[in-house]
């Protein structure tokens, strides 16, 4: 037997396995949340349309309901928008960036505050005191406050041209800044526990330098609360970047997310095309909750006292 199939077997008879198969509504939010990732990394070839090529586009299909309604047609089983873009196609595209720019904060936020936190545990002192009231002043600041405001700089630093053009590594950095400082908290907390521990004072006698200690040895112990605060963080990143592109603040209208088609839609709600907004709106809700559930169970299934 190869690595590779111990390795399979060993995840099969562990005890995530089991915990995984014995709750349902896990199963259904993981294949929800696989539904969503390949339908955005395939958006290109799994859309029936692309919503953004202007040369596709016909304004006589635009305000056709969903196929179930009077006038819906089965070329367009969502409706179109204002544009006659196929709401669909438009949905897979939007969670396309969105998950893109979720993902990308989230591996940001990971980066900086595992550092950050693995640095405060093991130096301690005033680079403890620092980093940690850092983090302490930014989480009564909301995120979306600072998301708001860096990207209001960002707006006053940067051409308008320029700034659509990189509107979406402007979000990047707004989110994935506001997420930090619970990745440093965990981290921190996981370093003080573990520094001191024999194997660590084994390592710093025979010479190992502390980077590679703390990098090699205190991490790997700290991933498992890491993996269930990235989860649930990579939800609120999803909502916070649909919450500043429904202010206009962040997509522009030519690379539309979530956020972007629920505020183009939503001049439309009162006026009766309804499903340009309610289709987005629920494509964002089903997403976040799928995750926030797995999040859950990761929680609980990386707990030793639930075991």
């Amino acid at each position: 037997m190869n690595d590779r199939s111990t390795v399979i077997a060993r995840f099969r008879d562990s005890d995530m396995w089991w915990s995984f198969r014995r709750s349902p509504l896990t199963v259904a939010a993981a294949l929800v949340t696989l539904v969503y990732f390949v339908g955005a990394a395939f958006a290109p070839w799994v859309a029936p349309f692309d919503p953004f090529d202007v040369k596709s586009l016909n304004l006589m299909d635009a305000f056709t309901p969903p196929v179930w309604n009077e006038g819906g047609t089965a070329r367009h089983p969502l409706g179109t928008d204002n544009q006659g873009r196929d709401m669909l196609s438009a949905i897979l595209y939007g969670c396309r960036v969105s998950l893109m720019i979720g993902l990308a904060a989230i591996l940001l936020s990971v980066t900086t505050g595992v550092l950050l936190g693995l640095l405060a545990g093991f130096r301690g002192g005033w680079v403890e005191a620092v980093i940690m009231r850092m983090a302490d002043i930014q989480l009564t600041v909301p995120a979306i406050l600072i998301a708001l405001t860096l990207d209001g700089v960002a707006r006053v630093m940067l051409p308008k041209g320029v700034h659509d053009s990189v509107a979406i590594w402007v979000l990047v950095l707004s989110i994935g800044f506001a997420y930090w400082p619970q990745f440093a908290r965990v981290t921190r907390a996981t370093t003080l526990a573990e520094k001191n521990k024999d194997y660590v004072n084994a390592a710093r006698i025979i010479g190992v330098p502390g980077a590679r200690i703390a990098l090699a040895h205190v991490l790997p112990n700290a991933w498992g609360p890491v993996l269930v605060i990235a989860t649930i963080e990579l939800a609120l990143a999803v909502i916070a970047e649909a919450s500043l592109s429904y202010l206009g603040v962040g997509m522009p209208a030519t690379q539309p997310s979530l956020g972007t088609l629920i505020r183009i839609g939503n001049a439309f709600l009162f006026s009766g095309e309804w499903w340009i907004v309610i289709f987005p709106a629920l494509a964002l809700v089903i997403l976040s909750l799928s995750v926030n559930l797995l999040g859950d169970w990761l929680r609980d299934a990386l707990n030793p006292k639930l075991r």
